[in-house]
């Protein structure tokens, strides 16, 4: 098995399509998806071709903070991820909701910091539809 790798970062903006341009025209990120957010404030989802960056919309009366939210891992192996955590004593991770293109887990280290889990990777959007259609299609 490979070496998980950390590909996707998540930051809680209070203008994500102000933000989102400033990645695009100082790092040369694109815009891959928008969708819709919190508080009626869209998402945007970007990538330089490795790392894919979550701008997710902030507000006074929402839960998150502006900064930092969340990363993401890439793995190879689910189950053998979460029995790794389990191990650790922590909580097993838990499905992400259908709605969310990029990682199908959410877990937390003991400290509370949350982190994102994929198989199928951050390079591209696809959603919890698309990949369990890919799991029925015969070999």
């Amino acid at each position: 098995m490979s070496k998980p790798k950390i590909r996707h970062l998540a930051i809680m903006s209070r203008n994500p399509d102000k933000l989102a341009k400033f990645y695009e025209e100082v790092f040369e990120m694109e815009v891959v998806d928008r969708a819709e957010g919190q508080h009626g404030i869209p998402a945007v989802f970007m990538t330089d071709g490795y790392l894919s960056l979550a701008i997710l919309p902030c507000a006074l009366q929402g839960e998150s903070a502006a900064g930092i939210n969340h990363f993401g891992f890439h793995v190879d192996d689910m189950d053998k991820t979460a029995q790794l955590m389990m191990d650790q004593q922590v909580e097993d991770p838990k499905m992400r909701p259908s709605n969310r293109p990029f990682a199908e887990y959410r877990g937390a280290d003991p400290e509370g910091n949350l982190f994102d889990l994929s198989v199928h990777g951050y390079e591209k959007v696809e959603y919890r539809a698309e990949r369990e259609g890919k799991k029925k299609e015969p070999v």
